[in-house]
């Protein structure tokens, strides 16, 4: 039973995840929309929190799956693209006051860029391993999966508790620094994939389950 727990814990990430996605697309429509999200809130940080332990377990309990390494970053992928595309379709985050056309490019090119980006570590990992390259989890790629990580749970507090521009205007300031940063950090640590030693040097591949931040 011991052995299943890592990936009892992958599987559970990526119902948190659909769950947590259905509830951000259906929240324009709930009446009481803060009691609501505040529920995703919780959703999305109990998914995270599987992210965090699944693989120190994996490893404490030196237990190898491919199920693990196929299906971890994907869960983590869904989760984070997921729900900037979520946001782009309800229209989220609302900043400045600016116009519907002005947010919905805000919001679809953030979207774009962290899909584009996840794309292309996705690839590179895809082909080092291909060759017998470890790909593992840098720091630069721990720091932009808390970045986004921390991003999402800002628009989603923005969303349940703060609707008026009196009582966000400093947040959107908040909001288009943590976007800005994010994106900059997105994109540097995904131009650092094509730098990483690995290329040049051969190493054996875990097959543990693994985080996705590349």
């Amino acid at each position: 039973m011991l052995r299943l727990i890592p990936n009892i814990l992958t599987f559970s990430r990526l119902v948190f995840t659909i769950i947590f996605l259905v509830m951000i697309l259906y929240s324009p429509y709930v009446a009481n929309k803060p009691f609501f999200l505040d529920i995703a809130f919780v959703i999305f940080v109990i998914a995270g929190l599987t992210d965090i332990v699944d693989g120190p377990v994996a490893r404490k309990l030196n237990i190898t799956s491919k199920f693990g390494r196929m299906v971890d970053p994907l869960a983590d992928k869904a989760l984070v693209c997921g729900a900037f595309v979520c946001f782009a379709i309800i229209g989220e985050p609302k900043l400045f006051g600016f116009g519907a056309g002005a947010l919905a490019a805000i919001q679809w090119s953030v979207a774009g860029v962290i899909i584009l980006r996840e794309a292309y570590v996705t690839t590179l990992r895809h082909i080092a391993e291909a060759r017998g390259v470890s790909f593992a989890a840098t720091v630069s790629g721990k720091i932009k999966m808390f970045l986004q990580s921390f991003a999402i749970g800002t628009v989603i507090i923005k969303m349940a508790h703060f609707t008026t521009d009196v009582q966000w205007w400093w947040g959107y300031w908040f909001i288009t620094v943590t976007f800005v940063i994010m994106l900059v950090v997105t994109v540097v640590s995904g131009l650092k994939a094509t730098q990483r030693s690995s290329w040049k040097k051969r190493q054996p591949i875990r097959e543990t389950p693994i985080s996705s931040d590349e």
